[in-house]
């Protein structure tokens, strides 16, 4: 799919006329990143921000001791790293390719001009206040939900409700993503399997047949 194309499907771009679509493409360019490879670090220079075109990108922090926490994992037609033209001169979190990815990388101060644009300008901000829900909804996610059903509900709502699934992902990325430590999601595997739920061989998850059929999560 052309860069246009996945521009018109986003919900930030989605309303704009096909000039002013050519205007942003204009003003990006295109970047491949192998797996593992960083596209920025938290605290760094906030210069652009971000359309993914391909593959994932992992947005994280890191404590004070080097754990690390993922705040959301991203999919090919979201928008990233947008609130360094408001909010922040540099970015507040980190990104990182989990798998081979593409993205479109837009300039902050040439974009900054298109923001003229009274409706564009609006749902631009519109888009920000959405991302701030999420956020809400993820403190949410975090106290209300046990580390089981985290973990099924990430499943669930990244893959779909399967029998068997292929993960790139590698057990610390998803302890991180559903806000645990490895350690702890290691123990709840072992329980899953000795209980007859799921297999987890390699990259391949297996979970009993009909699992989805007597758990519900909503």
């Amino acid at each position: 799919m052309k860069t246009s194309s996945f521009l018109h499907n986003t919900d930030l771009f989605r309303e704009l006329s096909d000039a002013a679509l050519r205007q942003v493409e204009a003003l990006g360019s295109v970047r491949s990143l192998s797996r593992n490879e960083t596209l920025f670090l938290e605290g760094t220079e906030g210069t652009g921000f971000f359309l993914l075109l391909e593959g994932t990108i992992k947005i994280f922090k890191t404590s004070f001791d080097g754990k690390e926490f993922i705040m959301k994992l991203i999919g090919p037609g979201e928008i990233f790293a947008e609130v360094i033209l408001f909010e922040n001169e540099t970015y507040p979190v980190s990104a990182m390719a989990v798998v081979q990815s593409k993205v479109f990388s837009i300039p902050k101060a040439p974009f900054l001009s298109v923001l003229d644009h009274r409706d564009f300008r609006n749902d631009f901000i519109a888009t920000l206040m959405k991302k701030q829900r999420y956020l809400a909804q993820r403190i949410l996610y975090l106290s209300a939900y046990d580390v089981e059903e985290r973990f099924f509900r990430f499943l669930s709502e990244r893959y779909g409700k399967e029998e068997t699934y292929h993960i790139s992902l590698t057990k610390k990325e998803i302890a991180s993503a559903i806000g645990t430590i490895p350690e702890t999601l290691s123990r709840l595997l072992g329980r899953l399997k000795s209980r007859g739920i799921m297999e987890w061989d390699d990259t391949t998850i297996s979970l009993r047949r009909g699992f989805w059929d007597d758990n519900v999560f909503e």
